[in-house]
């Protein structure tokens, strides 16, 4: 089996999930008719393209503690609602203010900006039920866990403090290191949740953690400036979004900063770097070895 029949294999398994909780979500919605529009966001929005990279990383981490994909598979969607979510908001106007996302409208031209404000917001909440929720797992310990990690790295010590940074960037110069510190927030908190996660639910020592987050850290700092690069000579028909557009918004990058050429070598030390920290698991770790190596030659 080839590395991309397993991430689209991944990617249908945890669709079908997502779909599923989703519609128990939307079932039976308390306004009436008047609340199926927010459902019908946020099912638009998490729903129908992505390569669920994040979601991939959770279940091969817990892999590699024998944990079987149908029990990683909530928290897995869990992570996925809170990536969704922030895309969702990233896309709006008073942030990154995009019009095509995955090839097709964003949700705030699709729907309305309320209806996306609100959608985004939804998803991010209801992370925290999937998460929480006996399902997810049996241990409650496990559990508040998770939702403690997922909390940190999505809120305002995390993600949304990248944002935050990443908007900063447009009003001064960022130095490389000031750029990659933000990236490791805006980009890298999930992939760092994502494989914490699979060693939690696995119950990992500490040694084993601590590799996988910093498989991780490179991970999430590869995957940015691929996307960079992307940016700076992607074709926005196979990227399914507009490019070029950091440049034009003056916004941080390493590649603007270090240029092309320096910027394909950095990518080159940052995947030996995630490889090397997956050698305490030997082969086991072949998928998120290859994984590594997908982010970095991916062209969109």
């Amino acid at each position: 089996m080839t590395f991309l029949t397993e991430i689209d294999r991944v990617a249908d398994l945890v669709e079908q999930r997502l779909a599923a909780l989703l519609d128990q979500n939307a079932a039976t919605p308390q306004g009436g008719d008047a609340g199926a529009p927010l459902a019908e966001a946020m099912r638009y929005a998490a729903l129908g393209g992505g390569k669920r990279l994040r979601p991939f990383l959770l279940i091969k981490a817990a892999g590699l503690f024998g944990v079987p994909e149908a029990a990683s598979l909530d928290a897995a969607c869990a992570l996925e609602c809170v990536h969704c979510y922030s895309l969702v908001h990233d896309d709006l106007p008073a942030m990154d203010d995009d019009a095509l996302r995955r090839g097709r409208p964003t949700v705030h031209i699709a729907f309305d900006e309320a209806t996306a404000i609100l959608a985004g917001d939804s998803l991010l909440t209801v992370a925290f039920e999937i998460v929480s929720a006996p399902h997810c797992h049996d241990d409650p310990a496990v559990r508040a866990e998770l939702t403690h990690l997922l909390a940190k790295a999505s809120g305002w010590r995390g993600m949304a403090l990248g944002q935050a940074l990443d908007l900063a960037a447009e009003r001064r110069r960022f130095s490389p290191e000031e750029t990659a510190a933000m990236q490791m927030l805006k980009t890298g908190a999930l992939f760092r949740f994502a494989c914490e996660a699979g060693a939690v639910l696995g119950r990992g020592d500490a040694a084993s953690r601590e590799a996988l987050v910093r498989y991780a850290n490179a991970f999430g700092q590869a995957f940015q400036l691929a996307d960079d690069l992307l940016d700076t000579h992607g074709d926005a028909a196979a990227m399914g979004k507009a490019v070029s557009k950091d440049a034009e918004r003056g916004k941080a990058t390493l590649v603007g900063l270090l240029g092309v050429t320096k910027a394909k070598a950095h990518l080159a030390g940052l995947v030996a770097e995630a490889e090397a920290a997956l050698t305490p698991f030997g082969s086991d770790a072949a998928v998120l070895i290859e994984a590594a190596h997908f982010v970095a030659e991916r062209r969109s």
